[in-house]
């Protein structure tokens, strides 16, 4: 069973700063897209930033110039290093992956359970 594991949030003040992980919990062909979203209390899920398997990133306009996403291909986690928090950024962060199991299957989309990122003004 594939499963991606999330770790790194946390409540912090506001002008603070936290890192999140998602690793994918078993090997795997391949990771190809992965991505956070997030969800807020009452609001639709939401995408933060996404990286393709060429390092080619997106954002959303909310967090351009505070939030960071980054992949380690070889370990299949995605990290998103979040500077600057806001209390508009408090949600559930949820990790994505279209992962290819194994050399001779479709991808598949795979999504975390989430970790909370609390952010006090």
């Amino acid at each position: 069973q594939v499963q991606l594991l999330e770790s790194g949030g946390d409540l912090v003040q506001s002008g603070g700063s936290l890192r999140l992980s998602c690793t994918v919990s078993r090997r795997v062909q391949s990771a190809n897209t992965m991505a956070w979203y997030r969800q807020a209390q009452g609001k639709e899920r939401e995408l933060v930033a996404s990286i393709s398997t060429g390092d080619t990133t997106k954002y959303a306009d909310s967090v351009k110039g505070r939030f960071t996403i980054s992949k380690d291909n070889a370990e299949n986690t995605v990290y998103l290093q979040m500077n600057n928090l806001k209390s508009d950024d408090t949600a559930l962060y949820i990790c994505y992956a279209e992962i290819r199991r194994h050399r001779f299957a479709a991808p598949q989309d795979y999504w975390g359970q989430g970790t909370q990122v609390t952010v006090s003004s």
